[in-house]
């Protein structure tokens, strides 16, 4: 079972920037509370579909932050789910989010969501809060600067920030079951790395877990780390297709794409502990074949 205080009931104000898959999820949990949820889009097309499921859509565009509307931030708890631009060094959408809450505005708390790519290849080692974050991706020195960038403001403001550094995000959705289809190769098993894992419904948990009682930073995932070749060959039986075709690294290096090698190319072990004993969760899904178990109807 997932844990969630009653004492939460005290928030009157949920406001959600970036409401994809997991922000949706969250909203879920805060509604079945009873709890306002507000939500920030870029299309009016998506904020009523929004409303039409019983949230507050508020339209404006991160990239510009002029176009921001007057949101709801004071006293409430803020999800910040958006990811940073594809290219630069820094988190611009972020900072231009940060700038337009005044002072009379400021909310009790901010959850944001990174990713365990700040810590870079670690050869297989396990991984705690207090290793040092040595990105070795444009995309992981972002987040890294969206982290620090919190941290000063959080310095500078007195609301408390929780950074969750999260593994690989699967679930009903979020499965690489057209990749299988296609017949794309996977890398040999033998030369993968470790990677890490956390179901979508257990990552809302969390997220709600650490608008409670969390602070700091904490590594989000199953603590049960595999490969991810392994995790493809799970999918593919889980769906009753081939196994993919495996390769080796030197090939993989022309064959896959450049993002994907990103990752084959690191390996961290996340210990996950931090996140059990200070957020109290009890995860649904705590081994990738409980969750794969509870997405078999993706493969129709």
């Amino acid at each position: 079972m997932w844990l969630i205080s009653a004492r939460r009931k005290t928030l009157e104000t949920i406001l959600i920037i970036g409401c994809g898959d997991i922000g949706r999820r969250v909203a879920a949990l805060c509604q079945s509370h009873g709890w306002q949820v507000s939500a920030l889009t870029r299309q009016a097309v998506t904020a009523e579909r929004l409303s039409a499921q019983g949230l507050t859509g508020y339209v404006g565009d991160l990239d510009q932050a002029d176009t921001l509307p007057a949101l709801p931030t004071a006293n409430g708890l803020i999800f910040y789910f958006a990811p940073p631009p594809a290219q630069g060094k820094g988190d611009p959408r972020l900072s231009g989010f940060l700038s337009r809450i005044s002072h009379e505005g400021l909310p009790r708390k901010i959850v944001y969501i990174s990713t365990s790519g700040v810590y870079g290849d670690c050869q297989g080692a396990w991984v705690t809060e207090d290793t040092p974050a040595k990105p070795s991706t444009d995309r992981a020195r972002r987040r890294l600067a969206a982290e620090n960038l919190l941290r000063d403001w959080e310095r500078a403001t007195g609301v408390p920030v929780v950074i969750l550094r999260v593994g690989g995000i699967y679930g009903p959705g979020r499965l690489p079951v057209e990749r299988i289809r296609q017949g794309t190769p996977v890398l040999r098993e033998q030369d993968c790395g470790y990677t890490n894992r956390i179901h979508a419904d257990d990552l809302a948990a969390v997220c709600m877990a650490a608008a409670e009682r969390g602070r700091g930073v904490y590594n989000i995932s199953d603590g049960h780390p595999g490969t991810m070749t392994g995790y493809f060959n799970q999918v593919a039986d889980l769906c009753g297709l081939p196994r993919p075709g495996q390769i080796g690294l030197a090939e993989a290096r022309t064959r896959l794409s450049t993002e994907m090698m990103s990752y084959l190319e690191e390996s961290r072990r996340l210990d996950n502990s931090k996140m059990l004993r200070e957020l109290g969760v009890r995860l649904r899904y705590p081994t990738l074949r409980e969750g794969l178990a509870a997405c078999a109807t993706v493969c129709g």
